[in-house]
Order: C-alpha cells, then structure tokens, then sequence
C-alpha cells in the first residue's frame, strides 16, 4: 500500500526529517503556492530557514485545460512541450503565457510585496506538496538555475516513478518520501486531507515564518 500523508503539515514534517542535515547550512525554502507553502513552512521551521515562494504558473491545453503543456513563472521562463505548443494558434499561446506571468508576480506583491530572496552561492530547497506531470517543478528549478545556487534540493513527499530521472538530472539531489510503483495519477491520492488553501492561509503562514 502506498504511503498517505494525514495532511500536508503531515507531509512536510515527514520531509523535514529527512532534509535535517540542511540545518544552519544557509539554505533558503522556495515553495510553489499555495498548497507547497505548507509543506514549506513545517521544512523551514525545522530547519531554521527562511521561506520564500516561487510562482509558477500551468500552461493548459486550451482543450483540455487540466492537461498541463507548458509552465511560466513570474519572471516570463517558459518550460514547454513544444511537440504540443507549436500545434497552437500562437498569439493565443503567447497571450495567454503573458497573462499567466502577470498573475504569478500579482500573486507575489499580494503573498509577500517584495523580490524573490537571491538564492546565489546558497542552498534552495525548492518545495511542493507532490510532483504529477512535472513542468510547473522544472520550470521552478530553471528560474532558480538562472541565480547561481550553490546547490538545488528538490523536496516532494511523493512524486511519479517516471520522473524520477528526469527530476534528478537537472538537480544536486531529490529527496521524496514516497515513490510509489505505479502513481494514482492525482497528488490528492497520497492525502487523508487535502483541502483549498486560501490566501490568507499562505500570507499568514510566510508572515510567522523564519526570517
């Protein structure tokens, strides 16, 4: 059976046990709003790190708008399947990417009102509550990539077995609780509790965080 998380402060204690050799080693949480940000905070608690966010944002098929095709975050970096963008009406793509940035940065003013803390010559901790198709993670690992870490850390607590690799090759080191032999297809699956999380929630949470 594979493992159930009881909620997501569940998942990120359980995270945070295995990440505790990063205390005090000047490394900084960056998590995917907003169910990562709860994850996050039980990791920067324990670790002693601050907490920061990193917006990204899920290109949908304009058929299918679940199906992911590409990812943005908000500084414009765009991770795609271009097998399936370059099908599209191309003014759409580039409108609807545009539009997506500028959410991804309104949502930053609205969580935090000020930059991306600079992950140069430190260690990111780059944080969600799970992996499904992956683009929104790699394009977060790419926008990191672009301010010269010393070192990238992603840390899930359960992640598809086929993107194990993929994941690996553009990271120092992953670090998953859960690598279930055959994924459920939803992260909601590996929770007993998986609710919205408002705002509100993610602004009190990075407000109490670790500084």
């Amino acid at each position: 059976m594979p493992m159930e998380f009881e909620n997501r402060d569940d998942a990120g204690n359980k995270l945070a046990e295995k990440l505790k050799g990063y205390k005090d080693k000047n490394a900084i949480i960056y998590a995917l709003p907003r169910g990562g940000v709860v994850v996050g905070y039980q990791i920067a608690l324990k670790l002693g790190s601050p907490l920061d966010i990193i917006g990204v944002r899920k290109i949908g098929h304009p058929k299918q708008p679940e199906f992911a095709i590409a990812a943005v975050t908000e500084n414009g970096l765009i991770l795609e399947n271009e097998e399936l963008t370059k099908t599209l009406d191309q003014k759409w793509y580039e409108n609807y990417a545009k539009n997506l940035q500028k959410e991804a940065r309104t949502q930053r003013e609205k969580f935090l009102g000020k930059e991306m803390l600079s992950p140069e010559g430190k260690t990111a901790i780059i944080v969600d509550d799970g992996i499904a198709t992956g683009l929104t993670m790699l394009a977060a690992i790419e926008e990191i990539k672009e301010n010269n870490p010393q070192k990238i850390v992603v840390a899930v607590p359960v992640l598809p077995p086929n993107l194990l690799e993929t994941i690996k090759r553009e990271v120092d080191e992953l670090i998953a609780v859960e690598i279930p032999e055959y994924f459920l297809g939803a992260v909601s699956g590996y929770y007993r509790s998986f609710p919205e999380i408002s705002d509100k929630e993610v602004i009190e949470l990075l407000k109490k965080s670790p500084k």
